[in-house]
């Protein structure tokens, strides 16, 4: 295929589909994404595979849910000799490259990409000291009480510095580097295609955003609009009072979603970087761009923070594409999809080997669908290995199902939501009558080929595996590769 597009799928963590003008936000966090938007189409109802970072980036890899390949958690590896799009691409004789943040767990850390630059600031191995974040550190989610019982993440916001956007800093000087080679090289008669992934940590919390960008949104981000439930599952109670987010002052709420809307912002501005290297190279005339995120952020709605519910404020993610001549400018999509997705496009643009087993579906040929079409699911399945994870082990499944979304917990009450009437949420349908033949259907389609009893016994196997896995790290020190370290220094909060 001669016309074969370059790939540049950029790729961040964290992002709240709300928090960008492409999605209605007003306060001009994110205008190199609308700019993107602008010259392709924005997906309205995209999700994650799991609303957690390592299982949704596994899914997005191979195509398969996460409980087909065994990985629901953050210390889950993914196996080497499942393909993936990576995989794919560079059969078709792509030039792959991965560029910053992957999240994968354990020696594999290409799983297809020939090129692996930067790298992530985690090590490879459980047991093994994580990054070092200095003053910052348990900062970067839900992992217990700080200073006035308060989640370090809230406690500790605000203007500053996190060594995380010292990893994206150099992610994108490395991009930008590399974009430019690629344009030397195509000009010099090389016509071998790339497919590059640029993987963001921002805006993942620690909250803390540097001067300029909190000054930016200093007094201007509104409190958050939804408020919490009178109602709502054990489960969800639990979360929220375990992740220690109760009880935050309007000023403490208010630090921490303006430091996040800075580093939107932030995140917004090295994307604009990697757009104009792609320019400058010559390379954006026939190249497919994809932009998302992994899972969303609540960032305070519904008096909750982080991910790890099926709220949209989680489960749903950003999604951009854009393709000159091949994509409509500036239209919306209302299909149904998922980060699984994603592959299987860029594997159907490339003209690459499909995906055995994969669940995506190309959405080029959706792209002008309007209506909310279409289903997919998000699962959620926790064990007790993480300090992330609260007292008790978590076993979810959510279908989204045209306007319907139906969240089966197991042990506790489903929830049932009608998006098109109430796309904030905030009535659930639980136990109306007049739904219960409703309830039972999706409560099927969500369970077929999905048995909790059985995940719960691999989950819980898996856990005890884990505990091996953590205590070799811990006597061996394994070394981790590709792999960028932060120092203390580069973490500060003022």
């Amino acid at each position: 295929m001669a016309d074969r597009p370059d790939i540049l799928f950029l790729f961040s963590d964290q992002h709240a589909r709300r928090v960008a003008g492409a999605y209605g936000d007003p306060l001009g966090a994110t205008p190199n994404l609308d700019a993107l938007a602008a010259r392709g189409v924005t997906f309205d109802n995209a999700y994650c595979p799991s609303p957690i970072c390592t299982p949704s980036r596994m899914s997005l890899l191979t195509g398969r849910w996460p409980h087909e390949q065994s990985c629901w958690t953050l210390d889950d590896m993914l196996a080497s000799d499942l393909p993936t799009y990576a995989h794919a691409l560079g059969a078709a004789g792509y030039r792959t490259i991965s560029v910053g943040r992957m999240h994968s767990v354990g020696p594999d850390q290409h799983h297809g990409f020939a090129e692996r630059l930067i790298g992530d600031c985690a090590p490879n191995w459980m047991g093994v000291a994580r990054q070092r974040l200095g003053p910052l550190v348990g900062a970067q989610g839900p992992s217990g009480p700080g200073p006035d019982g308060l989640a370090r993440s809230l406690a500790l916001s605000g203007r500053g510095q996190s060594g995380y956007e010292v990893v994206d800093d150099a992610t994108t000087v490395t991009a930008c580097d590399r974009l430019a080679d690629l344009g030397r090289s195509r000009r010099g008669g090389d016509p071998t295609p790339f497919g590059m992934v640029v993987g963001f940590i921002l805006p993942h919390c620690p909250f803390v955003a540097r001067g300029a960008e909190y000054d930016r949104f200093e007094g201007r981000v509104p409190a958050p609009s939804l408020p919490v439930p009178g109602s709502e599952p054990a489960w969800l109670r639990q979360w929220r009072a375990e992740a220690c987010s109760e009880g935050a002052s309007e000023d403490v709420i208010a630090r921490a979603r303006t430091a996040y809307w800075g580093l939107v912002h932030a995140l917004d501005a090295k994307i604009g970087r990697i757009m104009d290297a792609l320019r400058v190279a010559g390379l954006n005339e026939n190249t497919l761009v994809i932009y998302a995120s992994d899972h969303g952020e609540h960032a305070g709605e519904r008096g909750l923070w982080w991910k790890n519910t099926m709220y949209e404020e989680s489960a749903g993610v950003p999604l951009i594409l854009s393709w000159p001549g091949r994509l409509p400018q500036g239209t919306r999509s209302g299909r149904i999809c998922n980060l699984v997705d994603l592959g299987a496009t860029m594997i159907a643009a490339a003209g690459a080997p499909p995906l055995p087993r994969s669940r995506g579906r190309d959405l080029v040929p959706f792209a002008g669908d309007a209506a909310a079409k279409g289903e997919t699911f998000v699962e959620y399945v926790t064990d007790l290995s993480s300090p992330w994870t609260g007292t008790t082990a978590q076993c979810i499944r959510m279908v989204r199902s045209g306007r319907w979304k139906y969240v089966h917990a197991e042990g506790d009450r489903p929830m049932l939501f009608d998006l098109e009437t109430d796309p904030d949420e905030t009535c659930d349908l639980w136990n109306s009558p007049d739904h219960a033949k409703l309830r039972a259907d999706l409560k099927t389609q969500v369970l077929a080929g999905w048995d909790p009893a059985a995940i719960r016994a691999e989950v819980d196997a898996r856990c005890a595996a884990k505990a091996v896995l953590k205590e070799w790290g811990r006597q061996t020190q394994p070394e981790s590769t590709a792999q960028f370290m932060i120092e203390d220094s580069d973490n500060w909060l003022e």
